[in-house]
């Protein structure tokens, strides 16, 4: 029975197909919208049995061509932009489009993982899988938020199969590179100082020093291992954070990027002050287009995760960076 990833062309989607074959796994359906014809080369080096486009799957789906056929789905499909604000496309993509994949898994009595995201949680400083503590900022935190407000409800009523949602936060790592300005803030300082020795960061606001505002970065690698232990764990049901469960600030990852790159370069480490003094990081004006709608502090609780099971350490920026610059010199040269 073959394992269906949506979104396999995508960031996670490909490095989640990369990882089933590195486990001998290759009867995979990858299922993407390749409009943006680009994103293909994240599966020339990954072994699938068949590529479907998002909406002939969901067609198939609801003819019962895959009746019995599926063994398991990792649902990684959405429109992340968060800067689109067109409703009526996000929740068809986002909401319906997952609805419609869990009643099929239900139906069917298999396992289906999706991605959520952290934008359920908009400005709130608890970071925490409950109620009280959600309230996103825009209309594709809102189409993850709606989702998971259903599974809630299910799970009240009883699932026939697993059903796990993962609250990916700030997420970095090999693969991303068409995602543009929605990929991570070491993809970019890493072109950045590539092209121009330098790297820019947001000065200062609402209280928080140049370069200070802090996030939960998550490495690519440990957001695929924690869907694989879920899919060795059918009976393991819920909405977790997926996130490192540290918040660092920018500045680390300013840092962890230059320093991986003067690695490569021969020279040596440099600290923050010094990365600063020699004019290597630059700090900028704060975007007023950004204030009131920035998430300044985020750190997600992973005290659920732990309590399901998964026990493995978390890579740090500086280990998570400087293994994802190792990749993007090896693939750019």
């Amino acid at each position: 029975m073959t394992i269906v990833v949506t979104g396999a062309a995508g960031f996670i989607g490909s490095n989640i197909v990369k990882a089933l074959n590195a486990r001998g796994e290759t009867d995979i359906i990858a299922v993407d919208n390749l409009t943006r014809g680009d994103k293909f080369v994240n599966l020339v080096d990954c072994e699938i049995s068949d590529y479907l486009d998002k909406q002939d799957f969901i067609s198939l789906i609801g003819s019962g061509d895959f009746d019995g056929e599926i063994r398991a789905i990792l649902h990684q499909g959405a429109c992340s932009d968060t800067m689109n604000h067109d409703g009526k496309y996000m929740m068809e993509n986002n909401y319906q489009y997952t609805l419609e994949l869990f009643e099929f898994c239900q139906a069917e009595e298999i396992p289906f993982l999706y991605a959520s995201s952290a934008a359920t949680y908009g400005k709130g400083s608890v970071f925490k899988e409950e109620r009280q503590h959600e309230g996103p900022l825009n209309v594709y935190g809102y189409s993850k938020f709606l989702f998971d407000q259903v599974l809630r409800r299910r799970m009240k009523e009883g699932l026939t199969a697993q059903v796990a949602g993962f609250r990916y936060f700030n997420v970095y790592g090999p693969q991303e590179q068409h995602k543009g300005r929605m990929a991570s803030v070491a993809f970019h300082n890493f072109n950045q100082y590539r092209e121009s020795g330098k790297v820019k960061l947001f000065g200062g606001y609402d209280g928080w020093d140049n370069g200070s505002q802090s996030r939960d970065f998550v490495s690519v690698e440990d957001v695929v291992n924690v869907n694989l232990f879920f899919l060795d764990n059918p009976d393991k049901s819920g909405i977790f954070n997926l996130g490192s469960g540290r918040a660092q600030p920018f500045n680390d990852v300013a840092v962890a990027t230059v320093n991986a790159c003067r690695r490569h370069e021969g020279l040596p480490a440099l600290t923050l002050a010094e990365l600063v003094q020699q004019g290597i990081l630059e700090y900028i004006e704060f975007p007023e287009a950004l204030k009131g709608k920035y998430q300044s502090f985020t750190q997600a609780d992973i005290g659920k995760l732990r309590e399901a099971g998964y026990d493995a350490p978390m890579l740090t920026v500086e280990q998570g960076v400087d293994r994802y610059v190792d990749w993007l010199i090896a693939r750019q040269g």
